[in-house]
């Protein structure tokens, strides 16, 4: 595994900046609401121009989200990196575990249940969320075909990558994320027909 170049001056501010902006939007959206509050006034509470603020977000919603190349590139480490003996499917269970586990810890339980609200009741922020990490499924699968040493994604491989992105948006929407992600994982381990006899035996 090769280590990341540190990043330069010029880059560090640019991401600082961005995430100076995303910081301030969101709690303007979370105070005020999404459709009360315009560009322009999030600009002027960041103190950039509104020419700075799309230079960086190409639409409002993308204010909200301000770390899609980041999470897609640990998404697909997770495949590459993980250790000997661990499978892809473990893999990214644990890749989920461990990111709804930063979250809580970074933000606690009241902040990240507060988000969510704002989140499932503002639906262009809702379908914004879900379009954005759908949009990893061709680097997910493209990720899993090269651990195969396969040219292409079989169909296998994109139907997995699809249920697997699907997967996370289910847990984000949970009350209780990691119940529903074990949950999860263990019909993409074993399939839903081991777990359609198990039910018709209880």
């Amino acid at each position: 595994m090769t280590t990341p170049e540190p990043l330069g001056r010029r880059e560090r501010k640019k991401a600082a900046t961005r995430k100076n902006i995303s910081d301030v939007a969101t709690k303007m959206f979370l105070e005020r609401g999404f459709d009360n509050v315009s560009i322009r006034e999030v600009a002027d509470a960041a103190d950039v121009s509104p020419t700075t603020v799309f230079a960086h977000f190409p639409q409002k919603e993308a204010l909200v989200f301000d770390e899609d190349d980041e999470q897609r590139d640990r998404l697909v480490s997770a495949v590459r990196e993980r250790a000997d003996g661990v499978t892809i499917n473990r893999s990214i269970h644990d890749f989920y575990a461990s990111e709804i586990g930063v979250n809580l810890d970074e933000h606690g339980e009241d902040v990240a249940r507060i988000f969510m609200r704002f989140l499932n009741a503002t639906p262009a922020l809702r379908d914004y969320a879900a379009k954005m990490w759908l949009r990893h499924e061709d680097a997910l699968a493209a990720a899993i075909a090269a651990e195969f040493d396969l040219p292409e994604p079989t169909a296998e491989i994109r139907v997995y990558s699809r249920f697997v992105l699907q997967l996370q948006l289910l847990v984000t929407d949970s009350d209780d994320q990691f119940a529903t992600l074990e949950a999860g994982f263990i019909v993409l381990e074993n399939g839903w027909g081991a777990v359609e006899r198990r039910l018709a035996k209880e």
